[in-house]
């Protein structure tokens, strides 16, 4: 198992690596800078401003600077939130993200599992095909579009819940942002888990366990559960990610200040520290999910780690 760790963790750093340096070069060659105004600058001014930030070195120089300070846990300067550096700015956003993705995330996985199993043990009945026509469609209809729906319904004709802000994370105000997120991994956890359950139940040892009598229940938790979840947790680590970047357009709809405002106001204003910043962090966890998700993937299918 550690030697497995290591190979993971081998594979991880270059990735991270690769990640930053694409999103480095994307930022720098992008048009336009972070100093770029309405009035001229002069000239002097402009150049005092590139030295302070290492903007006047070669591009490979100010990557290993940046990846050197942020080793150190230094996120550097935000271009355009002077008063505030880049770990302030994410400090203040990523407990709104966190709170959103979790959990949209913990709602998602059991919920999916829970409806793909009864999809399976109701192969080909109604509610069979009235489940997998709700995922079917949860699956084909992004946030973007889900949530002004969801807004439409139970926030302007129904009044239930707020259209939007955050209000120190209240219930009222975070129903509609999880929901928006979590429809989506709902819907394909909940396929795939019919599709596992369906085929392990055909399986000759389930056949034998109910020959013996056994119950459903049973069978279904001491027999069938397991063996269908590999194909689930596989599909862990593509779940977050698709949190991960809903969350951007959750966070921009539903104006609830999470991580994914500040980097499209970086993005759009060329505040290179600060995209990176996100960036990095986003794919490290991300990174670091896959590797939870890889070792859980060998505790149910120990055969993995050959």
């Amino acid at each position: 198992m550690i030697w497995y760790i290591v190979k993971r963790l081998a594979i991880a750093i270059p990735t991270l690596l690769f990640i930053a340096l694409v999103s480095f070069w994307l930022m720098h060659i992008a048009p336009g800078g972070p100093f770029d105004m309405e009035r001229p600058m002069p000239e002097v001014v402009r150049a005092n401003i590139e030295a302070k930030f290492h903007l006047d070195q070669p591009f490979l120089t100010q990557f290993w600077i940046y990846i050197g300070n942020f080793i150190r846990g230094d996120l550097g300067p935000s271009f355009v939130y002077q008063d505030f550096s880049v770990t302030q700015l994410v400090a203040q956003s990523w407990p709104v993200s966190a709170v959103l993705g979790v959990l949209s995330f913990c709602i998602s996985v059991p919920l999916g599992m829970l409806l793909g199993t009864i999809a399976a043990l109701n192969r080909n009945s109604r509610l069979d095909y009235g489940l997998m026509t709700l995922s079917m469609t949860g699956v084909v209809v992004p946030a973007f579009v889900l949530a002004p729906v969801l807004v439409m319904i139970f926030a302007i004709q129904l009044g239930w819940f707020p259209a939007g802000g955050w209000e120190g994370g209240k219930l009222a105000f975070l129903v509609l942002p999880v929901l928006s997120l979590a429809i989506g991994s709902i819907a394909s956890i909940a396929r795939v888990m019919r599709g596992a359950m369906i085929e392990t139940l055909n399986q000759p040892y389930i056949r034998t366990a109910k020959a013996k009598g056994l119950s459903t229940t049973y069978i279904l938790f001491h027999h069938a559960l397991r063996p269908s979840l590999i194909p689930v947790v596989a599909m862990l680590g593509p779940a977050f990610v698709s949190v991960v970047t809903g969350s951007v357009i959750i966070d921009i709809f539903f104006g609830t200040g999470g991580m994914g405002q500040h980097f499209v106001s970086g993005a759009l204003n060329r505040d290179y520290g600060l995209v990176m910043g996100i960036t990095l962090i986003v794919a490290s966890l991300t990174i670091f999910f896959n590797l939870v998700v890889d070792l859980l993937y060998t505790i149910i299918d120990p055969r993995i780690r050959v």
